[in-house]
């Protein structure tokens, strides 16, 4: 009966040591390619397609056992039958040393789409208007974007390893499947329509948010303001959607700027623009899910920095008059 009972753990353990140290020895050189925010399963899942190791189970094991997990995107010189130990390790080392395996895409909060596309048309074999053209095509979307729409916003801000030979595809699928990751984590669909908005719309203020917010504990007001003006149909008026609609600033908008034809005039055009105006952060993103239960309806940011939220048109004056040099 207790060799019944034993025979499992011991054909486990017999596994584990056959995955750790398989037997035949190192075989030649394959490259893997690990992607930003990949996790064990990803990891322990391409070093298995690249016959690194036999077993993405085992290396997620041993990876959580040992305390590996959070790995560095880029390029890995490694060898077949390595065993999930031995690739463990040198996932835990870091890309190639050589450091000429992959290139670096910086992606910083609160870029328009053109905007990645200008940096990912510096990367060596790589043309922006290509790049802009994909983005724009339709073939990568997030699962969180109206279908008939760019994936304008739904990029996530971060720092990437582009492998030398990735495509535009790959490129963009890479940084869209960031934003779905993140957005899956901070409940989107959920917390979208908690708020009676569409994913799509969350988006679109957590951007607006992100544009006017000076800090993240004050996210959560310019979400309220943003979507208390929504609801109760008052046009948002928001000098970052005039930006976007020219096409960037500076210049900073004018009067004459307020009377452009756009659906991203919040000052003709009641309601919120079409589709996000810039990438978003996670705080920007969770204030526009969770806004404060306040019913401002106004806010100016002071000379000092500090923004003042205000209930009526009378109250956001006299901030004005007192502290303000911008507000909605």
């Amino acid at each position: 009966m207790l060799a019944l009972l034993l025979a499992p753990f011991v054909l486990f353990a017999g596994w584990m040591a056959w995955e750790l140290h398989p037997p035949g020895g190192q075989g030649g050189t394959v490259t893997v390619e690990i992607q930003q925010g990949w996790g064990r399963q990803e990891a322990g899942d391409a070093l298995e397609a690249a016959g690194v190791i036999g077993s993405s189970l085992a290396f997620q094991l041993w990876s959580k056992a040992s305390g590996a997990g959070s790995f560095q995107a880029g390029t890995y010189q490694l060898h077949t039958g390595m065993g999930v130990g031995e690739a463990a390790d040198a996932l835990a080392a870091g890309p190639s040393a050589s450091g000429g395996d992959h290139l670096t895409l910086a992606l910083p909060p609160g870029l328009r789409l053109e905007q990645i596309a200008d940096r990912v048309g510096q990367l060596p074999g790589h043309n922006r208007d290509v790049f802009l053209a994909l983005a724009q095509s339709g073939t990568v979307k997030s699962k969180y974007q109206n279908p008939q729409q760019s994936v304008e916003g739904f990029t996530w801000p971060d720092t990437y390893f582009v492998g030398k030979q990735q495509t535009d595809e790959e490129i963009l699928r890479m940084i869209v499947q960031q934003f779905d990751q993140h957005a899956d984590e901070l409940g989107l669909a959920s917390g979208a329509a908690a708020e009676g908005l569409t994913p799509q719309q969350a988006v679109v203020v957590a951007s607006l948010v992100q544009a006017e917010a000076g800090n993240s504990a004050d996210a959560p007001k310019i979400a309220a303001v943003i979507l208390n003006r929504y609801k109760q149909g008052i046009p948002l008026q928001i000098d970052a959607t005039l930006c976007y609609a020219k096409g960037g600033c500076p210049p900073v908008p004018t009067n004459a700027d307020k009377q452009l034809a756009s659906p991203y005039n919040t000052y003709k055009v009641t309601g919120l623009p079409p589709t996000p105006i810039m990438t978003v952060t996670g705080p920007a993103l969770d204030a526009a899910l969770h806004p404060a239960d306040v019913s401002y309806l106004f806010y100016v940011t002071g000379k000092d920095g500090v923004t003042y939220f205000a209930n009526t048109l009378a109250e956001h004056e006299a901030n004005i008059r007192a502290h303000g040099v911008r507000g909605e």
